[in-house]
């Protein structure tokens, strides 16, 4: 309702993860360095996590939208609240593979069959797996497995793993250390520091149609505020972004003032670290986003 007031074409704030939005920070540009490098050299498994928030399905989104440019056959799932059964069969239909079987034997059959036909073809098959701290121990186990899919020198199955920090907690457990030691490459999202913030806000609202006023409409004071309120977390910073156009449109506001989010963030009951009771705090803004040493071992 307030995108003719603001001259927008397309809402800038949205929260689903809608690739078109992906925001190529460095960090995020060497993330998915490090996801397709995983895949083409088929490093068997990489692993994801990131806090509540910090953009890990939009960049699951973004790579399966790589994957389907290059062609390469590609599994998401979404959901692995799911049995053994019903996950393979899942991850086998959302790859392409032609027939599921009935049985768990059947369907591996099919996908092995399926896996060598794409590596005669020097191709590979890449299964991705978002909100994997949910999955069950039994389940990371049949994973685990899949990655003996595989040739004398090469993986058939490139998997990755996507989750929050809990994830890590499951794999660093004495009943993963064998998957723990499959895992070629890991890498961990960080919040947005206040000059990406600004960078992101900016971006959104050039691209849904903003033109020469995408660095206006929200000026440096309700930037810096969005950032404390949000701490670089993006889906808070739509969160944020999109009530202060709401307010800014209902008051016939042009431009979003402090103010207007200081308001907003009483409305979300969102508190900025200042204001927090003081204790160790760690300055989330000035992390960088970078990859972290894969778990030595043999086995991969």
């Amino acid at each position: 309702m307030y995108k003719s007031y603001y001259g927008l074409t397309r809402n800038p704030f949205e929260i689903s993860p809608d690739p078109r939005f992906f925001f190529s920070t460095p960090q995020h540009n060497e993330a998915l360095a490090i996801l397709t490098y995983g895949i083409d050299r088929r490093k068997g498994f990489v692993v994801v996590t990131g806090e509540v928030g910090t953009g890990k399905t939009l960049l699951a989104r973004y790579l399966l939208k790589i994957l389907h440019w290059q062609k390469i056959a590609a599994g998401y799932i979404f959901n692995p609240l799911l049995s053994t059964l019903e996950f393979l069969q899942y991850a086998a239909r959302d790859m392409g593979v032609p027939l599921v079987g009935r049985n768990k034997g059947e369907l591996l059959s099919g996908l092995n069959q399926y896996l060598i036909a794409l590596h005669r073809q020097r191709l590979t098959g890449v299964l991705v797996v978002d909100e994997a701290h949910l999955l069950s121990w039994d389940l990371l186990e049949e994973i685990r497995l899949l990655t003996n899919l595989e040739t004398s020198s090469e993986k058939l199955l490139q998997i990755v793993l996507i989750g929050q920090p809990e994830l890590d907690d499951k794999l660093n457990s004495q009943n993963l250390r064998q998957l723990k030691q499959r895992i070629a490459l890991r890498c961990r999202l960080q919040p947005l520091s206040a000059q990406q913030t600004q960078e992101y806000i900016e971006r959104r609202l050039w691209f849904a149609g903003a033109k020469d006023r995408y660095k206006k409409i929200f000026p440096p004071e309700a930037v810096e505020l969005i950032h404390r309120y949000s701490t670089g977390i993006p889906r808070l910073i739509n969160t944020i972004s999109e009530s202060a156009l709401i307010t800014g449109f209902a008051g016939k506001c042009p431009v979003v003032s402090a103010r207007m989010i200081e308001e907003v963030a009483a409305d979300l009951h969102l508190v900025a670290p200042s204001s927090r009771p003081e204790g160790p705090q760690r300055d989330r803004s000035t992390v960088s986003f970078a990859p972290r040493p894969a778990a030595s071992g043999v086995g991969a």
